[in-house]
């Protein structure tokens, strides 16, 4: 089995945070059939987290879209400042962004590494 077009998982995943309540948008489009995807969640006081695709060791047996902390609890513009490297360096990624209080995000975590 093959893993889901990135665009229909972004689809997927923004309309399940809003019948969730969460508040998401697309920030960024990238590739649609295979581009990274990173979500930024903006914790609503001065911080924010950006969670990326897990490794790949850790999805060798798996169609799953795995995601990892990238950066937690930092300034919005660490955050931003990495993604800015991000797409200089691979062009076909796409950010998510997430506004939420208590940190949930809906994302499926890799286990520990």
């Amino acid at each position: 089995m093959s893993r889901l077009r990135s665009d229909f998982w972004v689809s997927a995943y923004l309309r399940r945070c809003a019948i969730e309540g969460l508040d998401a948008v697309l920030r960024r489009r990238g590739a649609a059939e295979a581009g990274a995807i990173f979500v930024k969640i903006d914790h609503l006081d001065g911080t924010a987290s950006l969670y990326g695709p897990a490794p790949q060791i850790l999805l060798e047996d798996s169609d799953e879209r795995l995601f990892t902390l990238v950066l937690g609890a930092v300034s919005p513009l660490d955050v931003e400042e990495k993604m800015r490297r991000e797409m200089s360096f691979d062009p076909d990624v796409w950010l998510l962004e997430l506004d939420t209080r208590d940190g949930r995000h809906l994302l499926d975590i890799a286990p520990d590494q």
